[in-house]
């Protein structure tokens, strides 16, 4: 129902299916919403089919919009990332009054965020940023929410924000990240996590079903069960539905129709690039958004197929199929750990570059629910967290490395398996390098400041004593201590 007269507690501006799922999830829980889109065509659209399902004020004029919001003024933009934000943030902020609060539930760029929110905050205005997780159903029935800015925005946000969040054990999945980027900075990586998940969750499926030679009806039957334990997770539960499902038109499995070709929007690509620039060795993550680079270079992908490139020998899986399921289940838990350690890694890295002062157990607890990567294990890692909160990595847990002494030698023999078969595993194998970079007592690190000091004078630092050292490799091959 509407009411032209009552004002109401939050707006939303931008009613594509993500923007008019969250307005509802709003209306569903006792806030009255202001609904505005540049089309009003989409406005009347959602107050025709969805109005009954709580109170909403719709505008037809940003003006209007912002005159049917109680003070201080709480609008969320949920438009396309980019130019259309830039403008519908300055609309806002020059039809607001000083306190009010413009929030940008978008997947935008962090640095994005900490340029607008200076610019919002000099206007007199608090500009919030916010992750939001769960795609089009968790907009409607309960996301994760990762807020950023002022935290005395958070103050009057966080009541409404909790009340439409996803609820894990009475606690609602949204908390105050950090300042100005952090909440699209924690979001970003989540989704670089989920790129990770799920193409090991793809490499995964791919062994047994061109490995173990199994039909994807089988394989979805695989995930079921392992949903039930260890891996028990969203991703692996919607995994089992889409290897489940059959062409509606062919009746042949769905996952045999569909291009293999992945597609992105950029979050993947950013967490990578970021790590990139802050030094984390985010390598599952990395392999994962290449991954999807290449299965959509398709002419390459087929000029390589016609062209009948090498395949060496390929050597037929030799093993016990319940056997080889087993090792498959366990090297991807141990993969899918990497990939979170790193995300955490990461943020620990970006908080500390930033100031946020990010807390890994608060996003351990909202990522319970609502979010694509939710997960039962991420119990554990609050646990982790909450045993030491200066853990050098999440894998170095107690727990975690308990768990990986049960999961490495089959982690080992899948990358195996999979370099046998010629079947393509990045995530796996650059997940395994990791770890075993990490555990090395010697890297090749050693030789390539060796190489770096012979053509470009970089120097060096020795085993045996403190100092930066040179060789003077074009003349007697003297050293000298450069401080």
């Amino acid at each position: 129902m509407t009411d032209k007269n009552e004002l109401a507690q939050i707006g939303v501006v931008g009613l594509a299916v993500m923007g008019s799922n969250l307005a509802r999830n709003f209306a569903r829980n006792g806030n009255t919403v202001a609904v505005y889109n540049r089309s009003p065509e989409k406005t009347h659209a959602l107050i025709e089919a969805h109005g009954e399902e709580g109170n909403f004020v719709p505008s037809e004029t940003i003006e209007d919009f912002v005159a049917s919001l109680e003070r201080p003024r709480k609008a969320i933009i949920m438009v396309k990332a980019g130019k259309a934000t830039d403008a519908v943030i300055d609309q806002l902020a020059e039809a607001m009054d000083d306190g009010d609060i413009i929030i940008d539930g978008g997947n935008a760029l962090f640095t994005d965020t900490i340029r607008r929110e200076k610019d919002v905050a000099a206007r007199g205005k608090h500009f919030v940023g916010a992750g939001i997780s769960g795609g089009e159903e968790g907009a409607l029935n309960g996301p994760a929410i990762m807020p950023g800015g002022p935290k005395e925005s958070w103050e009057t946000l966080g009541p409404i924000l909790e009340s439409i969040a996803a609820n894990v054990d009475g606690t609602p999945c949204v908390t105050h990240i950090g300042a100005d980027g952090a909440g699209h900075f924690v979001k970003m990586v989540h989704n670089g996590i989920e790129y990770a998940d799920m193409q090991v969750i793809g490499e995964a499926y791919q062994l047994l079903r061109y490995g173990a030679g199994m039909e994807p009806a089988e394989i979805a039957e695989v995930f079921r069960e392992w949903n039930s334990g260890d891996l028990d997770s969203y991703l692996i539960e919607i995994t089992a539905e889409v290897l489940a499902q059959k062409d509606p038109e062919t009746g042949a499995p769905l996952v045999d129709i569909i291009v293999d070709a992945a597609g992105q929007k950029g979050t993947g690509r950013w967490t990578a690039i970021n790590g990139l620039e802050l030094g984390v060795p985010i390598t599952g993550i990395a392999e994962s958004v290449f991954a999807r680079a290449l299965s959509s270079s398709t002419a390459q992908r087929s000029a390589a197929q016609e062209g009948q490139l090498p395949a060496g020998t390929i050597e037929a899986l030799d093993v016990d199929k319940a056997e080889f399921i087993e090792d498959v289940r366990r090297a991807l838990y141990a993969a899918k750990l990497i990939a979170y350690s790193q995300g955490f890694d990461e943020i620990k890295a970006g908080s500390e570059e930033f100031g946020w002062d990010v807390d890994p157990r608060d996003l351990a607890t909202i990522w319970r629910g609502g979010c694509i990567i939710r997960a039962k294990f991420l119990d554990r890692i609050r646990a982790a967290y909450d045993n030491n909160a200066d853990l050098p990595a999440l894998i170095l847990d107690p727990y975690f490395k308990g768990e990986l002494e049960d999961l490495i030698d089959p982690w080992r023999r899948v990358v195996v398996a999979a370099t046998q078969l010629g079947l393509p595993a990045p995530v796996f194998a650059s997940s395994l390098s990791y770890y075993d970079s990490l555990r090395a007592e010697h890297l090749p690190a050693a030789l390539i400041q060796g190489q770096r000091d012979f053509f470009g004078a970089h120097t060096f630092k020795r085993t045996d004593k403190p100092g930066t050292f040179h060789i003077e490799w074009s003349g007697d091959r003297s050293l000298t201590q450069t401080d």
